[in-house]
């Protein structure tokens, strides 16, 4: 996979590719994360304008091209959410994946197919774990893990300064 390929990712029904701050995106981001269903699981809204989201994103991928923030895109053009894969705060190393969707798009597996797309390209990029952090009661995206096939590790504070129920998934061993 060339540098260019990290730029948008493929799936049987999805597009992963940058955020931009085309008028449409910048309208679904703060349509997305403007929605209480969707930011009390976040500890709130952004704490800034979606342009600075879409910034701060490109800078994850530009800073380590193993890592990104995606708009999860639909075959119609729908923007269903966000996929991340990034360094967690605060941490030693470990690497997160999450997911943030519309309501619109709730309940479709496209938060696992995301997922599983850019742990399957971290673990291609030769990183040994992925870890997902999730706050207790968000039972979609515990149920999101568990297809994942990440194990539950317990709750921790260490990443985010909040309680959170923290998974993990350990590459496959790869014999030659």
């Amino acid at each position: 996979m060339g540098d260019d390929d990290a730029a948008v990712l493929c799936t049987d029904r999805l597009r992963l590719r940058p955020w931009t701050t085309s008028a449409a995106d910048l309208a679904r981001l703060t349509d997305i994360y403007g929605r209480d269903e969707v930011s009390r699981w976040l500890g709130g809204p952004p704490s800034v304008p979606p342009e600075e989201l879409v910034a701060r994103w490109a800078a994850v991928h530009d800073l380590d091209p193993r890592f990104g923030c995606w708009a999860i895109e639909l075959a119609d053009g729908t923007v269903a959410g966000t996929v991340l894969f990034k360094p967690l705060p605060n941490g030693v190393g470990e690497v997160e994946v999450g997911w943030h969707l519309h309501p619109d798009s709730w309940g479709h597996g496209y938060a696992t197919e995301a997922a599983r797309a850019v742990i399957e390209r971290g673990f291609h990029a030769g990183l040994p774990e992925v870890y997902a952090v999730v706050r207790p009661g968000n039972t979609a995206s515990l149920a999101v893990c568990a297809r994942l096939g990440m194990a539950p590790l317990g709750r921790f504070r260490r990443w985010y300064d909040v309680e959170l129920e923290a998974f993990r998934l350990m590459a496959p061993v790869v014999v030659e």
